[in-house]
């Protein structure tokens, strides 16, 4: 996750208390059921986009067409706003400060580099911090709500496989754009046919060079409007079936469309075509004898025990699995002298992993301190693994989801905004 993409999606989440602040008079613009939007959240959001598309040199449409985007898009977040104080959703400030230092870290830099960078940019980083935390509620709400919407048959796995079989494991994924010209809930033949004759429309100026990002951010009514119709990289397999069947054989810069759905008609821009490289899985085999301190036992005791298992392991005394089998306080591998069996390394907690991983072919470790306990491991085996076959069905698992996610996500959104109690205030009726 990019710092300046994280920074531009979260900034449109700004709460009330950060404009109360930063303006001397704050006006409601729209009530949402329980809630309320705030002018200041409308022109602070509209003037993220502007600065997002003067760093990406991207043009936009007027102002009152990015009032009215943006005015959609808080309406929204305030529903999932709602609903996640209704669940008790929270997001406490050690998993916050964790997840910060993630994104940090997969920036390459530290906190400390993320406040200079955000600071740079005009972002107070308490802004951000709070922004983050928002999003991540966000993202459990649609999660709590959405996941119960999703089933897979094994059928739909066992057809997938198939599939990725017949490709070879070599996948395209597309950066695709869109457009969505939508229509209400129960349209009318009139609706329908005008928003045909736009989606038309829509498609001739894109035919005849109008830019594909302002276009978007003006015409659509998909979620991705503000951000010019980007949906990212896709691997067909997990992008909507609609879009799936269209994009195949298409090629770099192709217009599609109109596609017609239940919520309108869609185009679609390939902006970029790529393949899937096969995975390869270097997976070890260990053992361990597992201590856990307790009130009877410190921390100190147990590990100086592990430290004489190990002595008189090596000194050929005593059997590692034997040792496992009475002392390891893991049920399920002491039964079996401690095996642990074969496992890609990544699936163990990060001090396991990381000792693990420096051994050698049957060398033990030195005790090493987990979340667990302290553990005594030895690698006893290590191979290179084709995981294109293990992992199918998993990778079919997770292709259908995300498709099926992003789907359900999309018809949640729109029923939730569809059934809301919405009220759109004229500017003077706050004076």
């Amino acid at each position: 996750m990019k710092l300046t993409v994280v920074t531009f999606a979260l900034l449109a989440f700004i709460s009330f208390n950060t404009f109360a602040k930063q303006t001397r008079l704050d006006n409601v613009a729209v009530i949402v059921d329980q809630g309320v939007v705030l002018e200041s959240q409308i022109d602070e959001l509209v003037s993220t986009v502007k600065r997002n598309a003067l760093t990406n040199n991207q043009t936009l449409p007027s102002d009152r067409v990015l009032r009215t985007q943006a005015i959609e898009r808080l309406i929204v977040d305030s529903l999932q706003s709602q609903m996640a104080e209704r669940m008790g959703i929270q997001i406490s400030d050690p998993q916050l400060d964790q997840t910060i230092d993630n994104i940090a870290k997969e920036d390459g830099m530290s906190v400390d580099q993320m406040r200079q960078k955000l600071a740079s940019e005009g972002v107070s980083y308490e802004v951000y911090r709070e922004q983050v935390r928002k999003e991540l509620i966000t993202g459990e709400v649609r999660r709590a709500n959405v996941r119960r919407r999703i089933y897979i048959t094994p059928q739909e796995i066992s057809n997938l496989v198939k599939l990725i079989d017949e490709q070879g494991g070599q996948q395209a994924e597309y950066h695709l754009g869109h457009i969505l010209i939508g229509f209400p809930p129960e349209p009318t033949d009139e609706d329908v046919s005008n928003a045909k004759e736009t989606a038309d429309k829509v498609l001739e100026l894109l035919n005849n060079g109008s830019e594909f990002g302002k276009i978007a951010t003006a015409s659509s009514s998909g979620s991705k409007a503000l951000e010019g119709g980007d949906l990212g990289w896709m691997n067909i397999n997990s992008m909507p079936t609609l879009f799936a069947e269209a994009v195949q054989g298409k090629s770099k810069d192709d217009l599609i469309g109109p596609i017609r759905s239940g919520a309108g008609f869609h185009v679609l821009k390939i902006m970029d075509v790529r393949g899937i490289e096969k995975v390869e899985v270097t997976e070890l085999k260990s053992r361990h004898i597992l201590i856990k301190p307790s009130v009877i036992l410190s921390d100190e005791k147990a590990e100086k025990m592990l430290k004489e298992f190990r002595k008189e392991i090596l000194a050929g005394e005593a059997d590692f699995a034997e040792l496992a089998k009475e002392h390891s306080a893991d049920p399920g591998s002491a039964l079996r002298g401690g095996d642990l069996g074969w496992s890609d390394p990544n699936v163990y907690v990060p001090a396991f992993r990381d000792t693990l991983q420096t051994l050698d072919v049957d060398e033990i470790s030195q005790p090493v301190r987990s979340v667990h306990g302290w553990h005594l491991m030895q690698l006893t085996g290590k191979r290179v693994q084709d995981a294109t076959e293990k992992l199918k069905e998993d990778k079919a698992y997770q292709l259908l989801f995300q498709r099926k996610f992003a789907e359900e996500t999309e018809a949640w959104l729109k029923e939730m905004r569809d059934s809301a109690y919405v009220e759109l205030l004229d500017k003077k009726d706050n004076r």
